[in-house]
């Protein structure tokens, strides 16, 4: 088994697109996750799988809180902006439609829902922390969530 193999076999997994907001480095900062999940509805746990090399990992682990905003279709621009796919955003997240949720955190505007998290707990897993959140706010937009399938974006095609 190689490397290249299994990232060919998981990315025949779809999965949401989460964009993980925390607050560091004299402003915010985010990254896109596909690696989220929930862990227990009692006590609300969530977790999110973290590169052991971004910024936005450290700040998370500094800062004790992270957002979770589950992207719709329609934000391919923000999951490229915050996977480093296109030009990063300004520690004030100016130019990122956005508003403050209870955490103090930003929560994406038109995200199709949200989930404000203390860390619980991390592990290391390989390349990548596996941060456990205690989930502390929810809420939920509208529309189609985004969708990563096969290297691509996505939506559920639903009418």
């Amino acid at each position: 088994m190689d490397e290249e193999s299994l990232r060919d076999a998981l990315a025949r997994l779809p999965a949401g697109v989460v964009l993980v907001s925390t607050r560091g480095g004299g402003g915010f900062r985010g990254l896109t996750v596909t690696s989220f999940t929930a862990v227990s509805l009692a006590p609300p746990l969530v977790l999110v799988c973290l590169d052991r090399l971004a910024a936005t990992r450290d700040a998370v682990l500094e800062h004790g809180a992270f957002t979770a905003s589950l992207l719709a279709r329609g934000q391919q621009f923000l999951a490229d902006r915050f996977s480093g796919q296109a030009p990063a955003a300004d520690p004030t997240w100016r130019e990122v439609p956005h508003r403050l949720g209870e955490n103090g955190l930003p929560i994406v505007a038109g995200a199709v829902a949200w989930i404000e998290c203390g860390v619980r707990s991390s592990h290391e897993g390989g390349d990548h922390d596996i941060v456990v959140g205690a989930v502390t706010a929810v809420g939920s937009g509208g529309g189609e969530p985004l969708v990563h399938w096969e290297r691509g974006y996505w939506s559920l095609g639903k009418g």
